[in-house]
């Protein structure tokens, strides 16, 4: 379940994370394409082959921006500020993590 701040008009409503987490999809989808960013995959969970056990996921996604920078200013902007209280409404737990892009290939490594 969703866990809005007393205050919020969407406290005590009984949405899913799913739910809020679709609101802040809803409301950061056009800061995300104004930076040049994008959603370039996205999955649901299915297992862990090797990592942690006990984690299981809601939804896995790969977010391309093309610069740190915009990253930063999408995470500044006044208008993500406001939706970003969706997002810490709908989930418990997170990863975000940092990659460099490389060149493809046929092998690991």
């Amino acid at each position: 379940m969703a866990v809005y701040p007393e205050g919020h008009e969407l406290h005590g409503r009984s949405l899913t994370g799913a739910d809020a987490y679709a609101n802040y999809g809803r409301d950061t989808a056009p800061i995300l394409a104004r930076l040049g960013g994008s959603i370039v995959w996205r999955g649901g969970f299915q297992s862990v082959l090797i990592g942690p056990e006990g984690e299981a996921w809601d939804l896995c996604f790969v977010a391309r921006y093309p610069s740190a920078h915009a990253f930063l200013e999408m995470v500044t902007d006044p208008a993500y500020r406001v939706a970003v209280v969706h997002r810490q409404a709908a989930v418990r737990t997170s990863r975000l993590i940092r990659c460099q892009p490389q060149v493809g290939g046929a092998s690991f490594g």
